[in-house]
């Protein structure tokens, strides 16, 4: 899952700051999800999906198709 929201990122070429203003985090707290540091709360899966237009369970690595 961790890799997947880098790949969503980067494939729109959006940085990690913008990202956390995005999801109203900081661009540390982003960073740590991308990583796989820190768990991902649900509010911000669905808020990560819902900007990138896929479905949660792809985002999570449940899916290989991303609606």
């Amino acid at each position: 899952m961790y890799p997947r929201i880098r790949e969503l990122r980067e494939d729109k070429n959006i940085t990690q700051k913008y990202m956390s203003k995005i999801l109203n985090c900081s661009q540390q707290v982003y960073s740590n999800y991308e990583l796989g540091q820190r768990d991902i709360p649900t509010d911000i899966l669905i808020k990560l999906s819902q900007f990138h237009n896929v479905s949660t369970d792809y985002i999570l690595g449940l899916k290989d198709e991303p609606r």
